[in-house]
């Protein structure tokens, strides 16, 4: 009985010392793969925030979609932003940003291009400040490992989401009746909203929009970036430019003010409110070319009571078929917040 004993204590021994051998095995280590502690492996969750100035361009019916090129250039602004980025896991980020942006179009850069003669005519501009707030994920193309510390030198990345922003379109009027500063163009019902006999309200000047684009950020040292990018931003107003439907009756405007008449339909200022510059012969050729004019026996185009197409409530003075839009290009300085400081583990 003793001898059995005997053999049953080391087979228990032997036992013990496998199973502990077997906690001890990682699957890994068939391929030669190191045997790290879990911990290690972990990526860090952290956070960083930035502060960026660049340029804004739009997109609408005062600046046309299809001349792309031409509309980021001639009315390009300007914008400031910061943002607060939440890195969740070695590609993805949720960020939070503060925005303001200005941006600007108007029809005198049209003067001479082919097929956009009626928009020269049109002779309407604007600017607008947006003010945003933002909330967007982020990916990264390239992954950061454990740490914030351990990040690639160059990192690009794509992000989309939506933002929530107030606006206010404002013009010049004409400086000979009105002087020289920009009136706010919403209150006015410059192509009757709200006004008896006229379907819509006036629009609100809150609104939704949903950024989209990509960058790049550069490792400057440990805690700092230099970030570029680039955003396209959708929006889900069209009046943006105080522009989207058909004119107003004149009458109409004026019963309201001579100014609200004044800013409706601005095809009769000779000299174009926000650069100064005479609009005479551009208007002539616009005539002329469609038998309104007769240049044999010259007179001042700025006499007529209305030129046709530019008048009635049946004339289109935008196209309501698209929203505005607005771009925005960024050049940023991204500081990444330090990690709270573990105390070593203590054995």
């Amino acid at each position: 009985m003793k001898k059995y004993s005997s053999i049953l204590l080391i087979l228990i021994i032997c036992a013990l010392n496998t199973q502990n051998s077997v906690a001890q095995f990682r699957f890994s280590n068939l391929f030669g793969g190191k045997d790290k502690p879990r911990k290690n492996r972990l990526f860090e969750p952290n956070s960083t925030v930035s502060l960026g100035v660049g340029t804004s361009s739009y997109y609408g019916d005062i600046s046309p979609y299809n001349r792309f090129l031409q509309s980021t250039v001639n009315g390009m602004r300007w914008n400031v932003n910061f943002n607060f980025t939440r890195q969740f896991s070695p590609t993805f980020a949720l960020r939070f940003g503060l925005t303001y942006a200005r941006i600007s179009g108007d029809d005198n850069y049209l003067e001479g291009v082919k097929g956009y003669e009626g928009n020269f005519v049109r002779n309407l501009h604007f600017r607008n400040d947006i003010k945003e707030l933002s909330i967007v994920g982020q990916y990264d193309l390239v992954r950061t490992s454990r740490s914030y510390l351990r990040r690639a030198n160059i990192i690009p990345y794509i992000f989309g989401g939506v933002a929530v922003f107030a606006h206010d379109p404002m013009a010049k009027p004409d400086a000979s009746l009105y002087g020289n500063g920009w009136v706010r163009l919403q209150p006015l019902n410059t192509e009757g909203q709200g006004l008896p006999g006229y379907a819509n309200n006036p629009y609100s000047l809150i609104s939704v929009s949903f950024p989209l684009g990509f960058g790049v950020k550069y490792k400057l040292n440990k805690h700092w970036d230099l970030g570029i990018e680039m955003s396209y931003r959708y929006t889900l107003t069209d009046y943006l430019d105080d522009v989207s439907g058909n004119f107003a009756d004149p009458a109409n405007l004026a019963a309201q003010s001579p100014l609200a008449a004044s800013m409706g339909n601005r095809s009769l200022e000779k000299v174009a409110a926000r650069s100064g510059k005479d609009r005479t012969q551009g208007v002539i050729n616009y005539l002329t070319a469609r038998g309104f004019y007769d240049p044999t026996a010259p007179y001042d185009p700025f006499t007529l009571t209305s030129i046709p197409g530019f008048s009635g409530k049946d004339d289109l003075r935008g196209n309501p078929s698209y929203n505005d839009a607005y771009m925005l290009t960024t050049v940023k300085l991204i500081y990444h917040i330090p990690s709270k400081i573990k105390c070593p583990v203590t054995r």
